[in-house]
């Protein structure tokens, strides 16, 4: 007596189409969820006044890059991660030499591509000295004497002998510490993203056997 088994489908075909399927699905989904939260991270950036080139920081990546895999991962990253944690936490800022911060009036202007002047910068840059004014109440001062405001609103060495014109303008404000505001929320999006992996990974894995 001779027994013949055959299966119909070919068991081994269908489960290697099956893990084809799950590597597909897996992939797309962490894509889908890597660019959400891309999305979802760049919005907030966005909707907290942070600006558009802040929010651009924000990249993702699906990993493996090429090809399939039921073990993909997605990484999604900012490539100012000082700024946005700042942002995201809130945190307490001192001085690096434990004394004072100094915070830029509008008269003080701005350095080099926009950056914040420091005192000694402003000093090299404007010809004037600054003088400290303690004040008991509110922050303290740098000051810059016999100087003007020209059309910008930025403080600059006055030229006119007789005195005209000539002002003492607040040039940067003097603060122990600054806490600054908390305006990101990362964690609560990063959450959201996390828990639609699963359905991503279904929704993805039902469309894909549709097609085979």
């Amino acid at each position: 007596m001779k027994l013949k088994l055959d299966i119909t489908p070919d068991l081994v075909a269908a489960m290697a189409a099956e893990v084809k399927a799950g590597e597909k699905a897996v992939t797309a989904a962490m894509r889908e969820a890597g660019t959400g939260l891309k999305t979802a991270w760049r919005g907030q950036i966005t909707g907290a006044g942070l600006g558009r080139r802040l929010a651009n920081s924000i990249r993702s990546q699906t990993y493996p890059k090429a090809g399939e895999s039921l073990n993909a991962a997605a990484l999604v990253w900012s490539k100012a991660p000082v700024i946005i944690g700042a942002h995201d936490t809130g945190p307490l800022i001192r001085s690096k030499d434990g004394f004072w911060l100094a915070i830029p009036t509008e008269a003080a202007g701005r350095g080099l591509r926009g950056a914040k002047l420091t005192p000694g910068e402003w000093e090299r840059r404007r010809g004037l000295r600054l003088r400290f004014v303690y004040r008991r109440r509110g922050p303290s001062l740098l000051v810059a004497d016999r100087a003007r405001i020209n059309k910008r609103g930025q403080a600059v060495a006055s030229r006119a002998k007789t005195g005209r014109n000539q002002v003492t303008a607040p040039i940067f404000l003097l603060v122990p510490q600054v806490k600054l505001p908390k305006r990101l929320d990362l964690d609560r999006d990063a959450e959201r993203s996390l828990d639609s992996v699963p359905g991503l990974i279904v929704a993805n894995w039902v469309e894909v056997r549709s097609w085979l």
